[in-house]
């Protein structure tokens, strides 16, 4: 995998309470992913911009809500997750990283 589609593959990290749970206990960090990433390009891409060694990768669709406004029914986007789970012993401090 060449170096420009690994900078393509992660979007941004998820952000939310679960998440901070499952980073504090379990050491598992997620991620909003490009919807054609592959756990093998999420996995070399946390390695290469983190510097970390990653253990396992699972991958979530969430498909997008229907709504309706005003009488037109509509949907949101989907997002596809990724949760990163590192070896054990090992972090990742988004505040430091590039």
């Amino acid at each position: 995998m060449n170096q420009e589609r690994i900078l393509k593959v992660l979007l941004a990290p998820h952000i939310s309470e679960k998440a901070a749970i499952l980073a504090d206990t379990r050491e598992q960090y997620v991620f909003k992913v490009e919807p054609t990433a592959t756990k093998t390009e999420v996995k070399q891409a946390v390695e290469s911009l983190f510097d970390v060694k990653v253990q396992s990768v699972n991958m979530i669709n969430i498909k997008g809500k229907r709504k309706i406004f005003k009488g037109r029914q509509g949907q949101r986007n989907g997002i596809r997750k990724a949760i990163v789970r590192l070896a054990a012993g090992q972090e990742i401090d988004f505040s430091t990283a590039e």
